[in-house]
């Protein structure tokens, strides 16, 4: 269990507390304040990472300093979870209703609408998050040129995601002003600030899934195919043995590579069964 699942999911999985979805905690000002700043300035994000960039040329000793301070304020903030798909489909089963709009990372970083983020209600037809969204003044998310916002049942959000899945991008999960959860995103390594900042700047702003990746090497054919998705370098291919392995150490538990094994031979197991890993996130 993360560190959120011990604070806010009572010792479960945080994820699936609809508690933590509640439109009541829209009614805090500050939150709202939070949400409306957060899509009204996406150039933030680029100005973030610019920002990493250049921490990650100081000295180690200093990075080591400010690092943990910068990931501590985005847990308070904003913070994710990797999600494979079983637990996206379980947290849409306890919304009303799912907003899909343009992915603030990528218009930050390729400036052109790409629909690839869920915004997350327990009410019918958006409920408060459409409402917040809808006022903002931003060519970004709802100008003549975007598609703007539409409302998606539960179902037809899991299809989408599900399609998404297959395309190789890696389900996330995202806090506005912590415990509060706002949305699904599905993000790649070349356009997501998320994992850019991650993996790439060395700055945790998301927990790894509550699973990890296991190969079964009987039923592994060696193909390989899985590395074309797998966001994370956690796979290595034996050349003594023509299978492939997951090093657990590096894998994020999102299962995408499964869509990809033509003998289905990777599997999720827990986190928590895997003793070497329990405690990486």
């Amino acid at each position: 269990m993360c560190q959120f699942c011990h604070q806010h999911g009572e010792g479960k999985k945080w994820y699936l507390r609809a508690a933590n979805y509640s439109e009541e905690l829209l009614n805090d000002v500050k939150r709202r304040r939070y949400i409306e700043e957060f899509f009204q300035h996406p150039e933030g994000l680029s100005n973030g990472a610019v920002n990493l960039g250049k921490l990650q040329k100081m000295p180690s000793i200093v990075r080591g300093m400010v690092t943990p301070v910068i990931t501590g304020r985005q847990k308070a903030h904003h913070y994710g979870q990797v999600l494979p798909l079983e637990d996206v489909a379980e947290v849409l089963s306890m919304t009303a209703s799912v907003v899909r709009l343009a992915c603030i990372c990528r218009y930050s970083t390729l400036k052109q609408e790409a629909r690839y983020c869920y915004g997350l209600s327990l009410t019918p037809g958006g409920g408060k998050i459409l409402e917040i969204l809808s006022e903002l003044d931003n060519s970004f998310l709802q100008g003549p040129d975007t598609t703007g916002f539409e409302v998606l049942t539960p179902e037809q959000a899991f299809q989408a995601i599900k399609q998404h899945d297959k395309d190789g991008l890696c389900h996330t999960i995202w806090t506005f002003q912590t415990p509060f959860i706002g949305g699904i995103c599905n993000c790649d390594r070349a356009d997501c600030q998320a994992l850019n900042i991650s993996l790439n700047l060395r700055t945790p702003v998301m927990f790894r899934a509550e699973y990890v990746a296991r190969i079964n090497e009987d039923a592994c054919t060696g193909c390989r195919e899985c590395f074309s998705v797998c966001h994370f370098g956690a796979l290595e291919h034996s050349h003594t043995s023509q299978v492939t392995r997951v090093n657990q150490r590096q894998c994020y538990g999102c299962g995408v590579c499964r869509t990809t094994c033509p003998t289905g031979a990777i599997e999720l197991v827990e986190r928590s069964a895997v003793p070497a890993v329990a405690d990486i996130w």
